[in-house]
């Protein structure tokens, strides 16, 4: 999950101590009030909403494709795929465009929020009621970091083998 070694310093009272953590690069997005992350390295790029072309008989879940400099890229709603009420896009509403399964696509989300290093020892597993939930297996883990809950998405699970080779031709 773009994890980084490095050094910190700590004056705990008792002096300074040295200390080794490995942190998770991750870009935050929010989806209908709720802070997610995903890895920093599986994000190309953020972009604002553009025209989606929709596709037949595609995946639900899939909004249809879109044109980015020359390469066509289908184009997933997270909130159709989290089961989450869809709502209309607004100034705020991003695409990310991620790669996965050595597939590229795009994440509509409704806002990116920041880039973030985030210790490994502020990351828990789900808790045991989350993780018999719908939509479970796509949790890597909860972090509560500067003071909100962030919910690490591993993306390599939000869609199946079958599902992603049923996307949109990007040939």
């Amino acid at each position: 999950m773009g994890e980084l070694a490095t050094t910190q310093q700590t004056d705990n009272g008792r002096g300074v101590t040295r200390s080794t953590d490995v942190l998770a690069q991750v870009v935050t997005f929010s989806l209908a009030g709720e802070e997610f992350g995903i890895p920093i390295l599986e994000v190309r790029e953020i972009i604002r909403m553009a025209d989606i072309t929709p596709v037949p008989k595609a995946p639900d879940f899939v909004e249809g494709v879109i044109n980015l400099r020359g390469q066509i890229i289908p184009v997933v709603d997270l909130r159709k795929r989290f089961n989450i009420p869809c709502n209309e896009a607004d100034a705020t509403t991003r695409i990310i465009v991620i790669e996965v399964n050595n597939s590229v696509l795009g994440l509509i989300v409704d806002g990116v929020d920041e880039v973030l290093r985030i210790p490994a020892d502020t990351i828990a597993p789900p808790p045991a009621l989350v993780a018999g939930g719908i939509g479970s297996e796509y949790i890597r883990g909860i972090s509560h970091f500067n003071g909100k809950m962030i919910i690490l998405i591993e993306m390599s699970k939000v869609f199946t083998t079958s599902e992603m080779d049923n996307l949109p031709d990007v040939a």
